[in-house]
């Protein structure tokens, strides 16, 4: 059985992790600074594995903590969703649920769930933000945003709801015409479809297949609208890098082949963030468990 001294220093690390500091994590805790740090101390010891790297300005996760922050988050908001379904017992989810999700991802695999999750609960009203910008949740009053990638902001709350692959692809036609890259050195002989002012796109790099590489592409068009580039691609004016989600019917179909397979990225995380609450609206718990339930089905993907 689990002990209450190992789930206060879980408690513990989330609360620091999440506020940036000991102090922070304390106040919101009820207890001192000095006995945190002692809970951090304490876990470390018994992980055998350093999870903040402590400074007199701030707080960092190190790699091994980053991975075991969001599994020890996703432990204690699902220990939170269970408690809050046995205490409300047949009380309906009511209210305005207002969502956001990157503009793309949003129109496919959003918004055609939104009419089931309404039909179940006939008390709630929502609105859907679709935007490729980075939305503040707080100050634009946003209850749960999807998106797709690295998260940057740790004062928001996260569930990651499955995982995304992406492809280097083209059109048989392309690739008939200026041949197939089979190495990453060869993307600078080919046409690339940029994403406005995208850093790059990422591989596993070659010298160190456990790490990533990030390589500076080029060619004639770029723009700032992946459903545009992903025209340009299956029309064949050059090779695209692409989620899954958006090209999987296309390679299914033949309109487009992937290439580069072998130096394909780790996937991505799909994830919902939402500000920290210490109760969250039972319409933003319901409709991320059905974001759980659709997006953990390999067979969704597959459809």
């Amino acid at each position: 059985m689990y002990q209450m001294d190992q789930f206060k220093q879980i408690t513990a690390f989330v609360q620091t992790a999440l506020r940036g500091s000991l102090s922070a994590a304390a106040r919101a805790d009820g207890v001192t600074p000095a006995i945190i740090g002692r809970r951090m101390d304490t876990l470390e010891a018994r992980l055998g594995v350093r999870l903040l790297t402590r400074t007199t300005r701030k707080l960092t996760l190190t790699f091994e903590g980053q991975a075991f922050f969001e599994d020890c988050q996703r432990l204690l908001n699902d220990l939170a969703n269970a408690e809050a379904s046995v205490s409300l017992g047949g009380v309906k989810a009511s209210g305005h649920l207002r969502l956001s999700a990157p503009a793309g991802f949003g129109r496919k695999h959003v918004a055609p769930l939104l009419a089931e999750f309404l039909d179940a609960n006939p008390e709630v009203t929502l609105s859907l933000d679709l935007s490729d910008r980075l939305v503040d949740l707080v100050n634009e009053g946003i209850d749960c945003a999807v998106r797709v990638g690295e998260l940057a902001d740790s004062s928001l709350v996260s569930v990651r709801l499955g995982d995304m692959r992406r492809l280097v692809v083209a059109s048989p036609e392309y690739l008939a015409r200026r041949g197939i890259p089979l190495s990453l050195d060869d993307l600078s002989q080919h046409e690339c479809l940029s994403l406005g002012q995208q850093r790059g796109w990422t591989f596993v790099d070659p010298a160190q297949p456990v790490s990533s590489v990030t390589i500076k592409v080029a060619g004639r068009l770029e723009c700032n609208d992946g459903a545009v580039l992903h025209d340009w691609a299956v029309a064949g004016r050059g090779l695209a890098w692409r989620s899954l989600w958006e090209v999987e019917e296309d390679l299914r179909k033949g309109r487009l082949v992937s290439v580069l397979d072998g130096s394909a990225a780790p996937p991505i995380g799909i994830y919902a963030v939402f500000p920290q609450r210490r109760q969250l609206p039972l319409r933003v718990r319901l409709f991320i468990d059905l974001l759980k339930h659709t997006y953990g089905r390999t067979e969704y993907w597959l459809s």
